[in-house]
């Protein structure tokens, strides 16, 4: 019984730390100006090019893909992370919500870099922003794994 109510009370605290990281993803980006003005190049040249090729003939398929990209890269950067970090710190039953932030912060700003793989084509202007958005997706996961850390170790006694 008790088994049943730690899961109930983990699955609770990820329904809400995943909303809140992703708030704190999208607050970061919008008001960090690196990161800003490059999601609207990007934005902006992906609609061109998503005019461009509805222009030309290309079927409105290719808006699937890419929100089954945009959804598949939310997965591994917003669900994956706090998931994996409740399972292991409930496997080490972590007593500190700080754990669970580190944890969570550290496995969030490393999604993009492991999914790449080497990448030799890093100039100096690219690594700078590549470090910036690391440090926003750092950020991201530890504001989840902390509100996670929150609610799951209220639930927990002190020493079990």
């Amino acid at each position: 019984m008790r088994f049943l109510g730690r899961l109930i009370w983990a699955s609770l605290a990820l329904c809400l730390a995943i909303p809140c990281g992703a708030l704190v993803l999208v607050a970061a980006i919008l008001l960090d100006p690196v990161s800003s003005e490059a999601l609207t190049r990007i934005g902006l040249f992906g609609f061109l090019q998503g005019m461009t090729d509805l222009a030309s003939g290309i079927g409105p398929d290719a808006i699937l893909v890419l929100a089954a990209g945009l959804a598949r890269a939310g997965f591994f950067l917003l669900v994956l992370p706090p998931v994996a970090m409740a399972l292991i710190g409930e496997a080490m039953n972590l007593q500190k919500a700080t754990a669970y932030a580190l944890g969570t912060g550290l496995a969030t700003a490393l999604v993009p870099w492991l999914m790449r793989g080497a990448s030799g084509s890093l100039t100096a202007r690219n690594l700078a922003v590549e470090g910036r958005v690391t440090a926003l997706l750092f950020l991201a996961g530890a504001a989840a794994g902390l509100v996670y850390g929150w609610i799951a170790i209220r639930d927990r006694p002190a020493g079990a």
